[in-house]
């Protein structure tokens, strides 16, 4: 793999993904406290500013201590904070790495995701050099589900009861896509 020494912006038609900065805590909280949000998460939704702002600063730590890449989701238009996207739990040995994302609710059904999900999995299995991204969805998570399948990634596996939140305990949906099988799609 060929982590970065530089954060990598990428570009869309309608997006620009950039490192997550300050600016971004405010959207980050509108998101991230949105309970129909982060149904789906490992994490209960914030009720803090304070939370949003120690997220943002951990993300940023993450690219300058080679833990993971956050991009900030953003439209190219008016700079507006949609979400994020991140790749992260690499493992060199076996050039496998991890994505996850999250968009805030307004802007879900309008094809952000998945403009911003072509973007970094082409990224990562180009310059990053990555050979195989995984995902771990909330089983319940049928859009999500939808969202990954339709650009390749296949189910692989369910964890039982791997995530408690609160007093909620949830599965695991295991998806995988392989570089190989990337780059044959086209």
């Amino acid at each position: 793999m060929n982590f970065p020494e530089h954060f990598p912006v990428l570009h869309t038609e309608r997006l620009l993904l950039r490192e997550t900065a300050l600016q971004d805590v405010e959207g980050v909280f509108a998101m991230e406290s949105d309970p129909v949000a982060m149904r789906y998460w490992n994490t209960p939704p914030m009720d803090d500013l304070e939370q949003a702002r120690a997220s943002v600063n951990r993300a940023m730590s993450h690219f300058a201590t080679r833990l993971g890449i956050r991009w900030s989701i953003v439209r190219r238009a008016d700079d507006v904070f949609l979400g994020h996207l991140s790749v992260f739990h690499f493992s060199e040995q076996s050039g496998r790495a991890e994505i996850g994302y999250g968009l805030a609710r307004s802007y879900w059904g309008q094809g952000y995701m998945n403009e911003a999900l072509r973007a970094v999995i082409d990224y990562a299995f180009g310059p990053l050099g990555v050979r195989r991204l995984e995902a771990d969805i909330d089983p319940r998570n049928q859009a999500s589900l939808r969202a990954l399948e339709r650009l390749g990634f296949q189910r692989e596996g369910l964890l039982r009861e791997r995530w408690q939140v609160g007093d909620e305990i949830s599965d695991s949906a295991l998806l995988g896509l392989l570089a190989r099988d990337w780059q044959a799609r086209g």
